[in-house]
């Protein structure tokens, strides 16, 4: 719901503040005076055209500020905004401005956020439905009409949507399975081939480590076989190291109890045939580990390469081998079991669709009889409006099969015929501008709570009516404003006028060359003479105010 306007430099207003409250607000005032000033600075606070004409004349930038009732939780707008990153504060306005420069250009913002002209427009159709000579938005977009009938059925369309994603999902694993075996088949040659090479060739995790570490120990090997035998030979037979340190140990040991010292050298001597018979053993366990075998280093290498050569053919690492043979074979096996995997996906599809179709189906049906329901609602509403001879459909039609969505498979679209025997055909290709915001409140007023802004405004919707079908008019607009809409009304007929909550008055006067327009919330005294100057013309009489009281306390 609107709640205030702020205006600065828009044409002929240089500075207007106005507050609004909820249900029937009328404008009113002398042809000329401004009303469209106002509903075009509106526009632009909702994301029209930024016009560099509606800049006042010397004024370098024009400015439009609009605030309205911060949104429910889980309404459409609601997530629009989140969506956008647009904080809503708690129990505050949501806050619209936008700024418009002499020389071009224009900002827009959303609770002090920058934002785009489009995003502006899409969050002001949340917030406002504007209804007049030129309307192109709200009703007239046959976009929305699918959505107002079915909240108007109170649908739920809800289920047709999921099963709609359950169905849609349904046959992107079927094509991705269809895509994945046609792909297995076209190398079906290229996997038998690979996978029985690589079989045969039966990689292991770590393998090719183990082979590097051996094969480097057998090169070792080689390269210090002469100096290891050497070296092994000062510990073998009579001769050698340790046996002598053995005799001469004995030999001590007979001498060793005639001083300190020689049972000191004794037990060292002792200690050094431990360490000679230690590193003798070393010396064997080296020269078994370096052990330098020609056939073995052959095979170790050509094990070694064929794993090397085998993971760059492939492009993976050598430990990868293991994995890939169980890849491609599993490959390989679906294109054996492909059949039997795809008639389980195929049968998902048609069941999925098939309860899509049962849901569409039924939804359809409640739509129809919704707008047979809708058509009467309307017809009833036709003829206090004068539109006697015109007729309201609601059509509601099947749609191809290729072009079934998330919202059913009907096409829904508000059709009018003005005339006995004429065609329907769309509202804004018929109406005339008066007819045609009759033919909106008539609609709106079937409607009533269902769907759309909460803020309707409706510019000059009594055009060309007086008398009965103006009073019917404004009975109508006050019974939609008091389905829990705000509707603001610019009027000519005092009929209207008197329906309202609240009463504005739009003035324009001149100073020198400087000319303004000026906008007044009147109170009861101002309204009754408002009314009575609309009744009579230039000069207000006695009569008229007279007839301007009665017409105030009818309305009441």
């Amino acid at each position: 719901m609107l709640t205030a306007l702020s205006i600065a430099n828009i044409v002929l207003i240089e500075r207007l503040d106005l507050e609004f409250e909820a249900g029937l607000g009328v404008l009113t005032g002398e042809t000329g005076a401004g009303k469209s000033i106002l509903l075009d600075a509106l526009g632009l606070a909702l994301g029209m055209r930024a016009d560099t004409a509606l800049v006042r004349q010397g004024a370098d930038r024009a400015q439009v500020t609009a605030s309205f009732a911060p949104p429910a939780s889980g309404t459409a707008l609601a997530a629009l905004l989140a969506d956008n990153d647009i904080a809503l504060d708690p129990g505050e306005p949501l806050l619209i401005r936008r700024t418009l420069k002499a020389d071009g250009g224009s900002r827009a913002f959303v609770n002090d956020q920058p934002c785009s002209a489009a995003l502006l427009r899409e969050v002001g159709g949340h917030l406002v439905e504007i209804h007049g000579q030129h309307d192109d938005r709200g009703l007239l977009a046959p976009a929305g009409h699918r959505a107002l009938l079915d909240a108007y059925a109170r649908a739920d369309t809800g289920a047709v949507a999921a099963a709609h994603a359950a169905w849609r999902a349904a046959e992107e694993r079927l094509a991705a399975a269809r895509a994945a075996i046609a792909e297995a088949t076209r190398d079906r040659e290229w996997l038998e081939h690979c996978v029985a090479e690589l079989r045969a060739l039966a990689p292991q995790p770590g393998e090719e480590a183990e082979l590097a570490e051996a094969r480097a120990a057998m090169q070792k090997g080689e390269r210090i076989a002469g100096d290891l035998g050497a070296i092994m030979e000062a510990f073998d037979g009579s001769a050698g190291g340790p046996a002598l340190l053995r005799g001469a140990a004995r030999r001590l040991d007979r001498l060793a109890g005639d001083h300190p010292l020689l049972a000191e050298a004794l037990a060292s001597l002792d200690r050094a045939i431990i360490d000679a018979d230690e590193a003798e053993t070393k010396l064997h366990e080296a020269a078994r580990a370096m052990e330098y075998d020609p056939d073995r280093l052959e095979a170790a290498e050509t094990r070694l390469f064929e794993l090397r050569a085998m993971a760059r053919k492939h492009g993976v690492q050598p430990d990868e081998l293991a994995a890939l043979t169980d890849d491609l074979a599993a490959r390989l096996d679906a294109i054996e079991g492909g059949s039997a995997g795809l008639a389980k996906l195929e049968a998902a599809v048609a069941e999925s669709a098939a309860a899509y179709t049962h849901a569409a189906t039924a939804l359809s049906d409640q739509r129809a009889k919704a707008a047979a329901r809708l058509d009467a609602a309307v017809a009833g509403e036709l003829a206090p409006l004068k539109l006697d001879a015109a007729r309201f459909r609601t059509l509601v039609e099947r749609l191809p099969a290729e072009r079934w969505g998330a919202d059913g498979i009907d096409r829904v679209e508000f059709l009018i015929a003005t005339n006995p025997g004429a065609p329907f055909a769309p509202l804004a290709k018929i109406a005339s501008g008066g007819e045609l915001s009759r033919f909106i409140l008539a609609l709106k007023v079937a409607l009533a709570e269902e769907g759309g802004a909460d803020t309707i405004i409706f510019d000059e919707i009594d055009r060309g009516v007086g008398g009965a079908v103006a009073s019917a008019i404004g009975e109508r607009l006050a019974r939609l404003a008091g389905a829990g809409k705000q509707l603001l009304a610019v009027t000519h007929s005092p009929q209207v006028a008197a329906k309202g909550a609240a009463h504005f008055v739009i003035a324009k006067s001149s100073e020198g060359t400087v000319t303004r327009t000026s906008v007044h919330a009147l109170d009861e005294a101002g309204r009754r003479e408002e009314i009575a100057r609309m009744l009579s013309g230039a000069e207000v009489t006695e009569e008229a105010r007279a007839q301007a009281e009665r017409l105030l306390e009818v309305a009441a």
